[in-house]
């Protein structure tokens, strides 16, 4: 089953689900945020500068520390597609 949803954020640089699926890495250029995946809500924020290395960023909040798979903005054509792990959510 393929579930959709739609999300804004602005300035959004790169996505990433946490392993266990119950939260959105959210990195944009105003610093990164988390996002419980079961009510869409911000759980954790920082201002702070990050940007991925090597296909990851660095989580916070209840991520912190760990270093979640992401996805980054095609700035070529303006559009960033994240499917999740198991498929379920894009």
């Amino acid at each position: 089953m393929e579930i959709e949803t739609c999300l804004q954020f602005g300035g959004i640089a790169a996505l990433g689900f946490s392993p266990n699926l119950q939260f959105l890495l959210v990195g944009s250029y105003s610093g990164r945020g988390v996002f419980s995946t079961e009510s869409w809500e911000r759980v954790a924020r920082d201002d702070e500068l990050s940007y991925p290395e090597d296909g990851h960023a660095i989580g916070i909040g209840p991520l912190n520390g760990e270093r979640i798979p992401v996805t980054e903005m095609n700035y070529d054509t303006g559009e960033l597609t994240l499917i999740s792990p198991d498929g379920q959510m894009k």
